[in-house]
């Protein structure tokens, strides 16, 4: 298990790509998939994934997933800093 949590929804646009490929860039990182995480309202809306139980979301999945490295590299940064 990672120091820093990214929860991708089934039923949500994230769930189509291989987000398990942001472990190779980050090891203290986990990825982890749900089947639902009670946010239908946001699913329908746009790409969004939690990054430690915070929300990150895009306009795009592109977008999205620019925006977990930055909210990655945020929280890694708090762990990893001297």
């Amino acid at each position: 298990m990672g120091i820093v949590i990214v929860e991708i929804c089934d039923s949500n646009l994230m769930s189509a790509l291989e987000l398990e490929r942001l472990e190779e860039l980050y090891p203290e990182i986990a990825v982890m998939r749900a089947d639902c995480m009670n946010l239908c309202g946001l699913c329908k809306l746009r790409p969004y994934a939690l990054v430690n139980g915070k929300r990150v979301i895009g306009a795009t999945t592109e977008e999205c997933v620019e925006n977990i490295k930055r909210a990655i590299e945020g929280e890694l940064a708090l762990y990893l800093e001297p």
